[in-house]
């Protein structure tokens, strides 16, 4: 039978140690059609001319069709149930206090429903309001987040959290815009379609966090994102724990750029041309697949450098039992060949009895129960020998 040393509550310690782990996104995963899945769950009508969409758009890491393809975040927006943006755009509320709103707009309750869904996960009730700083000492209404992007990190790449001052994205600020430039023989503006490029990128960063600590009572610590080339410029919100990022639109991107397009529209014909300012007309003209393919694939560029990045929190807490073998414990094995059939240690040479002392190698530790019964199996790297001159204590580390 084995030879057993009882381990006391000091010869246990508990600790938790946080690993970090880097993670960042290519344009080209954010920006792609083939790593972007949609899911189109919203029909306006049946026939030709019904407008099918998505709630929000999953980012991939490679083509979504793939097996192999892992979930980075998903997308989304949302308008603050009473921003301005949503009662000038309502033709009335019915009798079951439902908003209604006229053709020219779409999916104007799923949006704000969207963002009443991340104020009740982050900030405890539907009806609060996102603002960028979280905190403030006084109230100005150019810093209520009322037309928000929401980007939501996957568990697989947050872990137990984002580290704070990490956090960084690149986005351009305007779509793509035309370059000009004059004929001097006839003084006429020629447009170069084929010159088309986005202008006004900017980095966005949670720089700063770190000295300001904020913690919403439901969605855990908070930090705020800020223009990286001006720090007193608060764009949105990271919720570190949940790993959801809240931006404000009309900071993040231009809000007055005149956008001009087709996109799909309720009625007669399934087309529409629209002219007007990205908040005001093109938020609430286009629908939410319209929208993010618009962010997605204008705001973060198509290239291989780097669109997102961040470090995530692994916590490991670890229990460590400190088990100690005096001098005079464990110089004998239980292993059947060490003794021969009479009894004798065969590592000690006839006759010798009185003169060599008895020793072992330690190869294996178990821990056990009250009742003997083995629970955990540590094994070392290499036999440790030991006799009645070492006192030693190995140290068994249980991760989790």
């Amino acid at each position: 039978m084995g030879t057993f040393t009882t381990i006391t509550t000091d010869d246990i310690r508990e600790t938790t140690t946080v690993l970090n782990q880097l993670v960042d996104f290519v344009e080209e995963d954010v920006s792609g059609s083939a790593t972007r899945k949609k899911f189109q769950v919203f029909v306006t009508s049946s026939g030709a001319n019904a407008i099918t969409s998505s709630l929000f758009h999953t980012v991939f890491d490679q083509n979504f069709t793939l097996q192999t393809a892992n979930e980075l975040f998903d997308m989304t927006m949302g308008f603050y149930p009473s921003s301005d943006l949503v009662t000038q755009n309502r033709s009335e509320i019915d009798a079951n206090l439902k908003n209604l709103f006229p053709a020219e707009s779409l999916m104007m309750r799923e949006k704000v429903n969207i963002y009443r869904q991340y104020a009740q996960l982050l900030l405890g009730g539907a009806t609060e309001r996102f603002t960028a700083p979280f905190t403030q000492t006084t109230v100005n209404a150019f810093n209520n987040i009322d037309e928000a992007l929401f980007i939501h990190f996957k568990r697989l790449f947050i872990r137990d959290g984002v580290k704070r001052e990490t956090f960084a994205m690149r986005m351009f600020q305007s779509s793509s815009v035309i370059n000009e430039t004059t004929n001097r023989a006839s003084n006429v503006v020629i447009v170069e379609a084929a010159n088309r490029r986005p202008i006004g990128s900017k980095i966005f960063t949670d720089v700063g966090s770190s000295t300001s600590l904020e913690r919403s009572r439901t969605g855990g610590d908070v930090g705020n994102i800020v223009n990286a080339s001006n720090t007193a410029e608060t764009v949105g919100l990271m919720f570190y724990q949940q790993g959801i990022a809240v931006l404000d639109m009309k900071k993040v991107f231009d809000a007055n750029q005149i956008m001009s397009g087709t996109i799909k529209s309720v009625g007669s014909s399934a087309t529409a041309t629209v002219s007007g300012s990205f908040i005001r007309h093109f938020l609430v003209s286009g629908s939410i697949d319209e929208v993010l393919n618009h962010v997605t694939e204008t705001r973060f560029g198509s290239g291989s450098v780097t669109a997102l990045t961040f470090q995530n929190n692994t916590k490991i807490n670890s229990t460590l039992y400190f088990c100690r073998a005096t001098a005079d414990d464990f110089n004998f094995s239980t292993n059947p060949t060490f003794t021969d059939t009479s009894g004798r240690i065969k590592v000690i040479g006839s006759g010798q009895e009185n003169v060599e002392k008895s020793f072992a190698f330690i190869t294996t530790v178990g821990l056990y129960d009250s009742s003997e019964e083995l629970l955990a199996v540590a094994k070392l790297s290499r036999p440790v020998e030991k006799n009645d001159e070492k006192d030693l204590t190995f140290r068994v580390r249980l991760d989790f």
